[in-house]
């Protein structure tokens, strides 16, 4: 089967060596097949058009060249247009037709505030959820009110997958992670619906991403299942740590791949310091 993948950054934020060292491997992995730019911009409140200009522009200038996408010409180029999330509501709303009709969400009215006092999942670095306690799943699927939605996992089905960088991979449903948010309140689709849908109608083959989305890729795994989907690949790439041992964040604008660039670097030298 022809190899597509694909690099899905957020605009929420210049990019960092942790995102140019899984854009590499993403990228490499690619070859010689199709890689495509997918554009996450669903968090409209930390979405700016700057960052979006800003991550073509970087990962252009990183050497990383995608066949389907957003281009630095500011056009996309493919058969799946668009390439922003946020332009792609129709899919979403239909699939979440698909999964409220089959009884598998439900409407949830927890707040922030009742969720504080949620007993978490076992800590893990790759994994801050809280484990859902459950406190909606009564509620009917026919509501019309607005809400918020919640998938509703198989309490005890332990999901197995073989990961390409990571081996042999297994988390079990309501002990590893709990019902989670398929559809904020405000209609706003979640990353799990939003990625499993466009992955599905890209054609992805093998999704590679880092290893701080494993638990994720159990939670989809079970839409790619209620939705009757084809399921990927997976390979999940090591995170790349600061001299404490932590994760990058966006904030950490000293190795933005922006500011490295900016200090006289040469792309040579920022993939180099991202794969070491």
């Amino acid at each position: 089967m022809h190899y597509r993948g694909r690099i899905a950054p957020s605009p929420t934020g210049y990019l960092h060596l942790g995102h140019a060292r899984t854009f590499l491997i993403a990228a490499d992995r690619a070859k010689p097949g199709t890689l495509i730019l997918r554009n996450e911009d669903l968090d409209t409140a930390r979405s700016r058009p700057e960052f979006v200009q800003a991550m073509i522009e970087d990962l252009h200038w990183l050497g990383i060249h995608w066949q389907e996408g957003p281009q630095p010409s500011g056009k996309d180029t493919g058969p799946h247009a668009p390439y922003a999330q946020s332009q792609r509501r129709s899919p979403y709303a239909a699939a979440f037709q698909q999964l409220r009709q089959a009884g598998a969400i439900y409407p949830c009215t927890c707040s922030r505030r009742d969720l504080q006092g949620a007993v978490r999942a076992p800590h893990a670095e790759d994994d801050d959820e809280p484990l859902y306690p459950g406190t909606c799943r009564h509620r009917s699927p026919l509501t019309e009110a607005p809400t918020a939605w919640r998938f509703r996992v198989p309490d005890g089905e332990t999901l197995h997958f073989e990961d390409a960088l990571q081996g042999p991979q297994h988390f079990t449903a309501g002990t590893d992670f709990g019902d989670f948010l398929v559809m904020r309140r405000d209609g706003v689709p979640s990353y799990q619906l939003a990625c499993v849908v466009d992955d599905a109608a890209m054609a992805i083959t093998e999704v590679v991403r880092g290893r701080d989305l494993l638990r994720s890729t159990a939670r989809q795994m079970l839409l790619i299942r209620a939705l009757g989907l084809s399921q990927p690949t997976y390979a999940h790439a090591d995170l790349y740590l600061d001299e404490h041992g932590n994760r990058l964040a966006k904030r950490d604008n000293a190795r933005s791949i922006r500011t490295l660039r900016q200090s006289g670097l040469s792309p040579q030298q920022v993939r180099d310091l991202a794969l070491s």
